[in-house]
């Protein structure tokens, strides 16, 4: 069992972060990867943006686990169990994570270790984008009303709605700016 270490850990495992600093980026934790032996390694991908479609092997980890390869398409979060043998001994694997159909890829270090000590003080990591919760982004909706006005404007010439749109589009702005945690 992996056991809170640092900020980019959970109780549930390691986070990686998907499309948190750029399209189809992968951010991986910062510390090192402990995986206890006996165990699940569970990675937890937090996706940040459009839904993403990775790819996940490993291909020098058949001392340690039996898991190889495994396709996902992430819309918000998902877990990822990686099961450790009981009888393996300590040592190290990589996993590969490639994204974007080939655009991104990058590869986590995992040490295989036979018991984990917690460290005190972790600090939670704040997310750089908001975290979609399945309905429509206030500035998004906010856009589509100033959109419209400023269509209507183009073939009517009532200034009313070109003035209307662009304050509607500043106040989604602003709104969403000044709402951020």
């Amino acid at each position: 069992m992996v056991i809170s270490v640092g900020a980019g850990i959970s109780e549930s495992g390691y986070e990686v972060y998907l499309n948190r600093s750029g399209i189809n980026s992968i951010d991986l934790p910062r510390e090192k990867i402990l995986a206890e032996i006996g165990s699940n390694l569970r990675l937890k991908f937090l996706n940040r943006g459009a839904p993403i479609h990775i790819t996940i092997s490993s291909p020098n980890a058949s001392m340690f686990t039996d898991f190889f390869h495994e396709n996902l398409y992430i819309v918000d979060e998902a877990v990822l169990p990686i099961p450790i043998r009981k009888e393996s001994e300590e040592g190290f694997f990589d996993l590969e994570i490639i994204s974007g159909y080939g655009v991104m890829k990058t590869a986590m270090h995992v040490a295989v270790v036979h018991k984990i000590r917690p460290i005190i003080g972790a600090a939670e990591e704040t997310t750089l984008h908001p975290v979609p919760h399945g309905r429509p982004h206030f500035l998004m909706i906010m856009m589509g009303i100033a959109l419209v006005l400023y269509s209507v404007w183009l073939y009517s010439n009532i200034e009313f709605l070109n003035t209307a749109s662009f304050i509607i589009l500043i106040t989604g702005a602003l709104y969403t700016w000044y709402r951020q945690r």
